[in-house]
């Protein structure tokens, strides 16, 4: 693919003027609101999202988790601890989060610390789980090389044979809790709006970013 093409990819980006002084209070329930308007719009894994992390050795990394929980507190998803991301958030219990919802032209981003949540709920939450995704999260040894697809179907198959599949203790989730939260809505012409939320002793402050 050659670069003139790359220069030529992209759309106008067309949406609902943002602004700090009409934006709500609560960044998280606008975090949910914008949400639900993008589950409402049809817009496909509306709540996949870009997980950034840092390694001991301060190299980052990025890939697409599922937004399972919206609290007061924070944001949820699930994993294996024992995975790159896990071990990356043991060294630093901090993490970036990207939602994009190409169609509506909208963005959020969250920075902030990060929390195991607490067994019981990650309990619940892998008993909600189908059969399947509960076998295959037990099984597999998560960020680690296999010798083939055949040995974790094998691990899986052995794991099947039992009536009930319990958590392992190596999967649950972990909570972002937020000090920073950024609405972007894309407008004409790439002048688009920014809306962003510091969090501090008052509680949110908004303001307006250049785009």
């Amino acid at each position: 693919m050659s670069k003139d093409l790359l220069w030529r990819l992209g759309e106008q980006y067309a949406g609902e003027g943002l602004d700090p002084a009409t934006c709500g209070e609560d960044p998280i329930i606008m975090v949910r609101t914008w949400l639900e308007g993008a589950v409402a719009a049809g817009v496909p894994s509306a709540n996949a999202m870009t997980l950034a992390t840092v390694d001991e050795r301060g190299r980052p990394a990025a890939r697409i988790v599922l937004l399972k929980d919206i609290e007061p507190h924070g944001f949820t998803f699930f994993t294996n601890y024992d995975s790159r991301k896990g071990h990356d958030l043991a060294a630093h219990p901090f993490a970036a989060l990207v939602l994009y919802w190409e169609p509506l032209h909208r963005q959020i981003r969250i920075e902030g610390r990060v929390e195991r949540v607490s067994d019981a709920e990650s309990d619940a939450y892998f008993a909600s789980r189908p059969r399947g995704s509960q076998l295959g999260s037990a099984a597999s040894p998560q960020s680690q090389v296999i010798a083939s697809r055949a040995v974790l179907e094998s691990a899986i198959a052995k794991l099947d044979e039992g009536a009930t599949v319990a958590r392992p203790a190596h999967w649950g989730g972990y909570r972002v809790i937020p000090d920073a939260i950024e609405l972007w809505q894309g407008q004409p012409s790439r002048v688009h709006d920014r809306v962003k939320y510091t969090h501090g002793d008052g509680g949110w402050r908004r303001d307006r970013l250049a785009p």
